[in-house]
């Protein structure tokens, strides 16, 4: 099995913590920081899994077109992989995805 290294590109974290900080803003008395960053934090970890149990899919969405796509329930992924290294460049919510 393929150890495979990662590189996050700050489009796809910016993308996580926007969402969730929306979420903050318009939930702002029942969502508390700590579940923001709770979620944060989940997401970008969802994204060292992928290629081990988040597998390679084609992407549904053009823009994404050229790229590999993997998903966890919430969070849709858009990555390259060259030789062991696996860089994400954006990612989508579930929600969001068209």
């Amino acid at each position: 099995m393929i150890e495979y290294k990662y590189k996050i590109k700050p489009l796809a974290r910016l993308k996580i913590r926007s969402f969730y900080n929306n979420v903050a803003k318009k939930y702002r008395h029942t969502y508390s920081k700590w579940l923001m960053h709770k979620n944060i934090d989940d997401a970008i970890d969802a994204m060292f899994q992928i290629e081990r149990t988040l597998l390679r899919r084609k992407p549904t969405i053009a823009r994404w077109a050229g790229y590999n796509m993997a998903n966890t329930d919430k969070w849709y992924f858009a990555y390259t992989i060259d030789g062991d290294t696996v860089t994400i460049v954006d990612a989508c919510h579930a929600q969001n995805m068209k």
